[in-house]
């Protein structure tokens, strides 16, 4: 939405001095003015909200109590602290009933001595198989997103290695089949396959109960729970901060089936021994060293926004006061504007703010309402009109040029547009007398005083 509430005032005054001898009126509501020279600013003013520099929501990895909360909300803490540890006797399960499988898997002759070898085979497939997807599953609560990739790039190198060790098993039985192997080596292939199978799963399944203790992977201040306050409550801190493009490896948001939501009026936040689902969140790191502002900017202004562009900001928040932005990078992509039709996302870097007086403006927080006021253009000493002398004549900008007492229309090209005055790169020079006030109601060869 284009306002242009900063357009110089010194222009507005030497464009139209309303005085006796350069402008007319009456009942007629027709104004003349002359055209003179002053400084347009164009503003361009967009909805935005207040954006953290990055946030992680920390989630547990599979069901179990809050053992151990070390930290407490409001708390700075370092990138890779320990803040809380996850009890849960259905991972440490999984894990003791993967070592026993792969203790069973070392002894001599393993799991595949006599028996139907491909019955044995199907069997491993099947382990391997329910092992890989409890393993994934477990990892994609993970909040972290480095750790989740790690912990599902672990798993997928599982299955590669486990799936080559059963394709060599596959052949031994089939040349066994055929009469071309001893059973031996059809032996020998399947227990390898499960000695594989056996130690992925174990790995896996330590892992994931490494994940039960949740580090800080990023620095900043905790807030307990996740980043939505309840149900009801719209988007998240997080999804705000998604939504602002923060760079992944600094952001880790809500894992799939988490989230806090409760009734209204009721503390979401997991109490110390309190019970936890797998995907939960427990505690967010937010990073406020930095904050931006994310504004959504109309189809029609955004090819005026360029990184660089600077804005005042207004907070709903803070009224009265101003706060300095500087636009970093405008998307490429569209998104559905609030308004409706379409807008671009504009991210900015959020300076301090002042009131009116002086006096220091307080520092905002993630997810505040504002608006931004971006300068997208700004013309020093050019030849200006009033905004409302300008009409539009077969297509073509145009205004009222009035010579002899008489009125004509003049195309001109318009330039930088403010609120109030324009700038006219073509067509008009300074001293010309133009209507001012009531083009709708001039004819050409009017005559007007």
């Amino acid at each position: 939405m284009r306002f242009r509430p900063l357009a110089a005032l010194a222009a507005i005054v030497v464009a139209c001095t309303l005085t006796a001898a350069s402008c007319g009126g009456g009942s007629s509501g027709v104004v003349v003015g002359t055209v003179g020279r002053g400084d347009v600013v164009e503003v361009v003013d967009a909805p935005a909200s207040v954006t953290a520099k990055a946030a992680a929501t920390l989630t547990a990895p599979a069901d179990g109590t809050l053992a151990a909360l070390r930290v407490r909300s409001g708390e700075r803490v370092r990138a890779g602290q320990v803040l809380a540890i996850i009890d849960s006797p259905a991972a440490q399960a999984r894990l003791r009933q993967a070592k026993r499988a792969l203790s069973a898997t070392r002894r001599v002759g393993g799991f595949g001595a006599g028996g139907d070898l491909s019955a044995v085979r199907r069997a491993t497939d099947k382990s391997a198989k329910d092992a890989f997807a409890a393993a994934r599953q477990a990892a994609e609560q993970i909040a972290d997103v480095r750790l989740r990739d790690a912990l599902l790039a672990q798993v997928t190198a599982a299955e590669r290695r486990y799936s080559a060790a059963a394709e060599a098993a596959d052949q031994a039985v089939r040349a066994v089949q055929r009469g071309v192997a001893s059973l031996g080596s059809a032996i020998s292939a399947l227990s390898a396959a499960q000695r594989v199978q056996a130690q992925q799963a174990y790995d896996l399944a330590k892992s994931t109960v490494d994940a039960l203790t949740l580090r800080a992977p990023i620095s900043g201040v905790v807030q307990m729970g996740g980043g939505s306050t309840g149900a009801g409550s719209g988007q998240s801190l997080t999804d705000l901060l998604q939504s602002a493009g923060v760079d992944p490896g600094a952001l880790a948001s809500t894992a799939p089936g988490g989230g806090n939501d409760v009734l209204p009026g009721v503390d979401g936040t997991v109490p110390l021994g309190g019970r936890v689902a797998a995907g939960t969140a427990v505690l967010t790191i937010v990073d406020v060293a930095e904050l931006g502002l994310l504004a959504e900017v109309d189809e029609t202004d955004v090819l005026l926004v360029k990184p660089g562009v600077v804005a005042t900001v207004e907070l709903d928040a803070a009224t009265g006061a101003s706060y300095e932005a500087r636009v970093r990078s405008v998307d490429l992509l569209p998104t559905p504007s609030s308004r409706g039709g379409v807008s671009y996302r504009v991210r900015l870097a959020l300076g301090a703010g002042r009131y009116a007086d002086g006096r220091p403006a307080p520092t905002p927080r993630p997810g505040m309402s504002a608006v931004a006021h971006l300068r997208v253009r700004e013309v020093e000493d050019a030849v200006t009109v009033p905004a409302a002398a300008v009409f539009s004549a077969d297509g073509r900008d145009s205004v009222w040029a009035v010579r002899d007492g008489k009125a004509r229309p003049v195309p001109v090209t318009v330039g930088v547009q403010g609120q109030d005055v324009v700038q006219i790169l073509s067509g008009l020079t300074e001293g010309q007398q133009v209507v001012v006030r009531g083009t709708d109601k001039v004819r050409a060869g009017q005559q007007v005083s």
